[in-house]
C-alpha cells in the first residue's frame, strides 16, 4: 500500500482523478523476474518509453511516487488551457457588442463553475494514463512509491527490488520560489497549487513574465481579477520574437493587466488575508502592491534528489538536472533520461518525441548503428495567450548567431479575411528563409490558433519545402491560413525583378 494523497477540493473529480493516476488501494505486484527497462516516473516521457517499449515486447516496469500523468495532466497542460478556455469564453461574452449582441461587460461569470470544469476535463483526460490502463491494457508492472537506485541493474521501491537490464529517469521538475525575502512566510501560488482555488483572487500579482506567468495573468484577468505582472526584463516573454511579443504585451495592456517591468521585489509580508510586496523599479521608483494572492510564475528545478544518482555514476546539476549526451544516455551506460529532469525544451511533446528515442537507443540500437539523436529533432512550441504565439526553427537572432544571411517575409494576420470576420485582427506571419533562395528556416505566428498553424511551417523545414511551394497550396476561403500563403506571395513577388518584369512586358506586348 503507497501513502495516502489528497487532492483539494474532495469533489467527484479529484476523487476520480485520483482512483486513476494514484488509486488509494494500488497494491504494488510482486516482480518477476529482470526487467528490460525500468522507467521512474510517470510523466509524458516516462508514460510514453514505458507504453512504447511494452508494446514492442520489452518487459516493463513504471515508477510512479505521487500521480501519473506528470506535470501536464496534473498541474499543467491540461487544466491550465481548460480554465484558459473558460476565461476566453467569459472575455468573449464581455465582447459580444462589437458584433452587435448588447451583453453585460460587467459580468464576472461564476469562478466556481470554471474550476469545476476544469477539474471534470482532468479527470476524464486521466483515464489514459491510468494506473489500472497501463498494467491491463499494456501488461506494464506499475508500482507506486518512491525509487532510488541501490546498485548496478537495481532500483529500490517500498522495500521491493527491481533487477533490471536498463534504466530511464523520467522524474520531471518542479516549481521553485525565486529567493524574496518573505514570501514563503506569506504565502503564494504557483502552477501546481494555483489548480485547487476554489474562489476568484480580486487582486493577483503574478510574477514573472514568461509563457506560464503569461497564460495565467490573461486567464485570471479575464475571469474578473485585478492582475498586477512583475517581470524584471523590460518587456514580456523575451524568448520570443520581439515583434510578436509586442503584440501580445499590447493586448495585455488593453485588457487591463498592470504590466510593471524592470522590476525588483524586495521583500513580501503577510497582513492579515493580505500580502504586501515592496518593490523597485526604474518607473515608479519604490511602492508598495497589495493583493490578496501572489502566483509565481517562474522557476524551476528538475527532481533528481533522493534517486541515489551517485551510487550508480549518474552526473546531475540540481539546477540543470541529469547529464545526458545527445542520445540521452547518462554518464552511465545503462541508464537513460528523457523529458524535465534533463532536456532544456521543457514541452509535453518534447518529452514525447524524445521518449521515442529513448526507446530505440536504449533497446534496439547496437553501438552506433541505429542510435538517433536529440539534436536531430524540429521542435516548435506555442505560448497559449490570446493571440497564441507559435514558433518553430530559427529566429532572426540566431541566423545571426551562425552568421547565417536571411531573408524575412512578415504579414499582418488581419490581410486573412476570416481574422477580420472574427474580430481577431492582432498578429502575424514572420518567415526566415536563406538569402536568396525560398528555404525556411524559422518562422513565427502570432494568431488566435498559432499552434494549430504553425504545423505547416514545422513539416515543411522538416521535409525540405520551400516557402513558394505555398503559392500552389489552395486554402479554404476563409481561413487564417491564407496568411502564410500571403506570406509565400511576399516571397515570389521579390523574385520579380525589374529585369524579368521588362521581360514579361516585351512578351505580354507582343500577344497583343
Amino acid at each position: 500500500m503507497t501513502s495516502p494523497i489528497r487532492l483539494e477540493p474532495a469533489d467527484e473529480w479529484n476523487e476520480r482523478l485520483l482512483r486513476n493516476v494514484h488509486p488509494p488501494d494500488w497494491v504494488n505486484p510482486t516482480p518477476q523476474g529482470r526487467y528490460n527497462l525500468v522507467v521512474i516516473g510517470a510523466g509524458t516521457g516516462g508514460l510514453i518509453t514505458a507504453l512504447i517499449a511494452s508494446s514492442l515486447g520489452a518487459k516493463v516496469a513504471l515508477v510512479e511516487r505521487h500521480l501519473m500523468g506528470g506535470d501536464c495532466l496534473n498541474v499543467g497542460c491540461v487544466p491550465s488551457k481548460a480554465l484558459i478556455r473558460g476565461a476566453q469564453i467569459l472575455h468573449e461574452a464581455r465582447e459580444a457588442r462589437r458584433l452587435g449582441m448588447p451583453v453585460s461587460e460587467t459580468d464576472l461569470g461564476d469562478f466556481g463553475a470554471v474550476m469545476r470544469r476544469m477539474r471534470e476535463i482532468r479527470a476524464r483526460i486521466s483515464d489514459e494514463d491510468s494506473a489500472e490502463r497501463y498494467s491491463k491494457e499494456f501488461g506494464v508492472d506499475v508500482f507506486l512509491g518512491d525509487a532510488r537506485f541501490v546498485g548496478e541493474g537495481q532500483v529500490e521501491v517500498a522495500g521491493q527490488i527491481l533487477e533490471t537490464g536498463k534504466s530511464v529517469i523520467a522524474t520531471g521538475a518542479r516549481a521553485i520560489a525565486p529567493p524574496i525575502e518573505g514570501l514563503a512566510e506569506a504565502g503564494y501560488l504557483d502552477n501546481e497549487t494555483v489548480f485547487d482555488l476554489t474562489e476568484r483572487p480580486r487582486r493577483l500579482a503574478v510574477i514573472g513574465a514568461g509563457p506560464i506567468g503569461c497564460e495565467l495573468a490573461q486567464a485570471f484577468r479575464r475571469l474578473g481579477s485585478e492582475v498586477h505582472l512583475l517581470e524584471r526584463m523590460d518587456q514580456i516573454l523575451t524568448r520570443e520574437d520581439p515583434d510578436a511579443a509586442a503584440i501580445v504585451q499590447d493586448v495585455f495592456d488593453r485588457e487591463g493587466i498592470e504590466m510593471i517591468f524592470e522590476c525588483n521585489i524586495d521583500r513580501v509580508e503577510r497582513r492579515d488575508d493580505e500580502r504586501v510586496i515592496q518593490l523597485t523599479c526604474p518607473a515608479l521608483g519604490s511602492r508598495e502592491l497589495v493583493v490578496d494572492q501572489i502566483l509565481v510564475g517562474a522557476g524551476r528545478a528538475p527532481n533528481v534528489e533522493g534517486l541515489g544518482l551517485e551510487s550508480v555514476g549518474v552526473e546531475f546539476d540540481v539546477r540543470s538536472g541529469v547529464k545526458v549526451d545527445d542520445s540521452l544516455r547518462t554518464t552511465n551506460p545503462r541508464i537513460w533520461a528523457v523529458g524535465d529532469v534533463c532536456m532544456q525544451w521543457k514541452f509535453t511533446h518534447a518529452a514525447d518525441a524524445a521518449a521515442k528515442i529513448v526507446v530505440q537507443n536504449a533497446l534496439f540500437a547496437v553501438g552506433p548503428f541505429g542510435r538517433r539523436k536529440l539534436s536531430d529533432l524540429l521542435m516548435p512550441w506555442c505560448t497559449y495567450t490570446e493571440p497564441e504565439i507559435a514558433h518553430v526553427g530559427m529566429y532572426a537572432h540566431d541566423a545571426r548567431k551562425k552568421g547565417l544571411a536571411i531573408d524575412t517575409y512578415r504579414v499582418p494576420i488581419a490581410d486573412a479575411n476570416r481574422a477580420v470576420t472574427d474580430g481577431q485582427e492582432e498578429g502575424l506571419v514572420k518567415v526566415h528563409v536563406k538569402k536568396g533562395s525560398d528555404e525556411i528556416v524559422g518562422a513565427t505566428i502570432v494568431a488566435a490558433h498559432a499552434g494549430d498553424l504553425v504545423t505547416q511551417f514545422t513539416m515543411a523545414i522538416r521535409h525540405g519545402i520551400g516557402l513558394g511551394a505555398f503559392t500552389d497550396i489552395i486554402y479554404p476561403y476563409p481561413t487564417q491560413g491564407e496568411a502564410i500563403k500571403r506570406a509565400a506571395g511576399a516571397y515570389t513577388r521579390s523574385r520579380l525583378t525589374p529585369t524579368i518584369k521588362r521581360l514579361f512586358e516585351r512578351w505580354l506586348s507582343w500577344q497583343r
